[in-house]
């Protein structure tokens, strides 16, 4: 229907002429009351956000010599992140005359990884040496 058919309609029912979808080819536009509609669409969205969840980045930091309880420990912080959605970072720390042993810090990034093998994670960076540091990112599959 031609627009000023349509404004004079929206007028008649003192209501609005509002354009839904511009881009398509005859346009398409719908008589109703824009502000109920603007508050409808910033409802939808505001349900929308509530229910995305975000991806945090959850880091785990040890040293290489870490007991066999508290690597245990970490090692079911690092199953409760993936449960929930989380992407883990897992540091490996050397101090001082450590970083000769950085061989030893990667053997531990890598039984992390051994022992999460029967989980649904994903090893997004294999362990390597960052300064005095040895890095790995899982993330959930």
């Amino acid at each position: 229907m031609p627009t000023s058919q349509a404004m004079r309609m929206a007028e008649e029912a003192e209501l609005d002429l509002v354009v839904i979808s511009p881009n398509q080819a005859p346009p398409v536009a719908k008589i109703l009351n824009y502000g109920k509609y603007k508050y409808e669409l910033e409802k939808k969205a505001k349900e929308a956000k509530k229910k995305q969840h975000v991806v945090e980045i959850k880091e785990i930091k040890v040293r290489y010599k870490i007991d066999t309880h508290d690597y245990e420990v970490r090692l079911k912080n690092i199953r409760k992140f993936i449960s929930q959605g989380n992407k883990v970072k897992i540091i490996v720390m050397l101090r001082g005359r450590e970083m000769q042993h950085s061989n030893l810090a990667v053997e531990l990034a890598n039984k992390f990884i051994a022992d999460l093998a029967n989980d649904p994670i994903t090893v997004e960076k294999k362990p390597a040496v960052e300064g005095r540091n040895v890095t790995v990112w899982l993330a959930p599959q």
